[in-house]
């Protein structure tokens, strides 16, 4: 796959005393796409063209990686390498507040200041699956969408059941869910190790129904061949021709982002 960045708007931002590139394009109410890993690859790219197609205007930070660049084993390892011992983003740590989400929630209220609608909505995948929800303390963030949330990194099982922010904004965001009607979406493979299943049991537990859960059938003979492996729900196991689960699952997130963000709904 190919990507042309070149008709995004690219341009530093500096919020919570972080800078990194914004690419935008689009408009409509405001979306923040968090990259995956390794960086905005062109997979990324093509699911941002496809959110400005439905209407939105699409914010895409990069704070890891090249820009354009198509994912690699090495490449991928490599930001992997560097990601873990960088401070922004706290890999290991659990109950921890992560300095990348300051600087998310920043990006996300300039995006609410310009753009129509009833706020913004954030979304993040692997990697920052669960800055999203960090994300929504905020409260101009009123559409946040965890796909496959993979930090802290599960190697124990109580980083399996952290939720991926410290107890101080999950209180927020559980506050959130009772009295400003905030809804999170969350997506994963149910055979995804890198996204455990008690992230969101622990979710499920404290944000009832306040969390809506698309979990896609990874096991062995699923009805839609994917492979023991499959973790990018809105990425890269998207396919259109015959429609698959995770095709339908990005199309709820677009419905999913319009419910939560369209002034008139």
């Amino acid at each position: 796959m190919t990507v042309d960045l070149s008709s995004w708007r690219r341009a530093p931002f500096t919020g919570a005393g972080l800078t990194y590139d914004c690419f935008e394009k689009g408009q409509g109410p405001g979306v923040v796409l968090i990259p995956e890993i390794p960086g905005l690859s062109p997979e990324v790219a093509e699911f941002g063209e496809h959110l400005v197609n439905e209407g939105f205007t699409v914010v895409i930070p990069s704070p890891f990686g090249t820009p354009g660049r198509p994912a690699t084993m090495g490449y991928t390892l490599g930001t992997v390498a560097r990601l873990c011992v960088s401070k922004e983003f706290r890999s290991f740590a659990v109950n921890a507040e992560r300095p990348i989400t300051k600087y998310l929630r920043a990006v996300a209220r300039d995006l609410a200041a310009r753009t129509p609608g009833r706020g913004v909505g954030v979304i993040g995948m692997c990697f920052t699956g669960g800055f999203a929800l960090a994300a929504a303390v905020e409260d101009v963030v009123n559409a946040p969408v965890l796909s496959q949330p993979s930090v802290p990194f599960p190697v124990s099982a109580r980083m399996r059941r952290d939720p991926g922010l410290s107890q101080e904004e999950f209180e927020v965001v559980k506050e959130r869910t009772r009295t400003d009607g905030l809804c999170v979406l969350g997506l994963r493979f149910s055979g995804d190790r890198a996204a455990p299943p008690e992230r969101f049991n622990t979710l499920r537990t404290h944000l009832g129904d306040a969390f809506e859960v698309i979990e896609l059938d990874s096991s062995p003979g699923n009805p839609d061949g994917y492979a023991k492996g499959a973790h990018a729900v809105l990425t890269a196991e998207v396919r259109d021709n015959p429609p698959n689960s995770a095709f339908k699952a990005r199309a709820r997130t677009v419905e999913f982002l319009k419910e939560h963000l369209t002034a008139t709904a």
